[in-house]
């Protein structure tokens, strides 16, 4: 049985990359869903609709830096769909746009990193909050998951900006659990470890050094389908005596030891 059947999801950066496995994750839960991405994902839009049902998926193009954007998601989601139930805040910039030691990172780069990973998802959560707390439950699981990184605790000083709004991701996800919990909506956070991407595909023999030499105690790669199933599994409500909380999806990295 689709466990998110009857429910629509809202997932930024959803039109490549890793958000792709949280779309297709979503989808064959039974999720209708609305991509937004500053790139234009009408084509994967149009093909999980033939997939999963003629009016299941759309797509619009949008820029989470941009304030006037996210209000338009909400709107544009709103009228395609009648609801909104599901937001996965998943758009964002890896790392900085250029590695630069912490004493020197530049206050141009620092801006827009921060602005597409930490202003954009908070806008978009609140103006995703307020709608939902303005319109009565339809009996099932209402839910935020945002996601961070390992770097929201970890820290890698040639990427202070990155670090710097993971970790407000993470508070960020806290904040929002203890204003929505009275409208039982539920607000998690994904801190993902070192995943097989695209974007790790430039240090893939570095780090696969360091995995075989035990960097996690599960040592492989992580996968993106390791994060999609989790996305799922906490777009479902099955958590529902959670909030605020960070779900590790990195192997172990973050366990302390001696």
């Amino acid at each position: 049985m689709a466990r998110l059947e009857g429910r629509v999801a809202i997932v930024t950066g959803g039109a490549k990359g890793i958000g792709l496995h949280y779309v297709r994750a979503l989808a064959a839960e039974g999720a209708r869903l609305m991509i937004a991405d500053i790139a234009d994902g009408k084509e994967l839009a149009e093909s999980l609709a033939r997939a999963y049902g003629a009016n299941s998926v759309a797509s619009t193009v949008t820029d989470v830096a941009d304030e006037a954007a996210v209000k338009a998601l909400v709107a544009e989601t709103m009228a395609r769909f009648g609801q909104i139930d599901v937001l996965v805040n998943n758009a964002a910039l890896f790392a900085p746009l250029r590695e630069t030691k912490c004493t020197e990172i530049d206050a141009a780069v620092w801006d827009r990193v921060m602005a597409i990973n930490l202003r954009g998802p908070f806008f978009l959560t609140q103006r995703f909050a307020k709608k939902l707390i303005d319109t009565p439950p339809a009996g099932f699981a209402r839910t935020i998951v945002s996601i961070a990184s390992i770097n929201a605790t970890h820290v890698s000083p040639n990427r202070a900006d990155y670090c710097l709004s993971k970790g407000g991701v993470s508070m960020m996800t806290r904040l929002f659990a203890l204003k929505l919990a009275e409208h039982g909506i539920g607000v998690h956070e994904i801190r993902p470890g070192v995943i097989r991407t695209d974007m790790t595909a430039p240090v893939r023999d570095e780090y696969q050094a360091r995995i075989d030499a035990g960097l996690s105690p599960i040592k492989r790669w992580g996968e993106p389908a390791d994060i999609g199933r989790a996305v799922a599994a906490l777009a479902t409500g099955a958590f529902a005596f959670s909030t605020g909380d960070a779900y590790h999806i990195d192997g172990g990295y973050h366990i302390a030891s001696l």
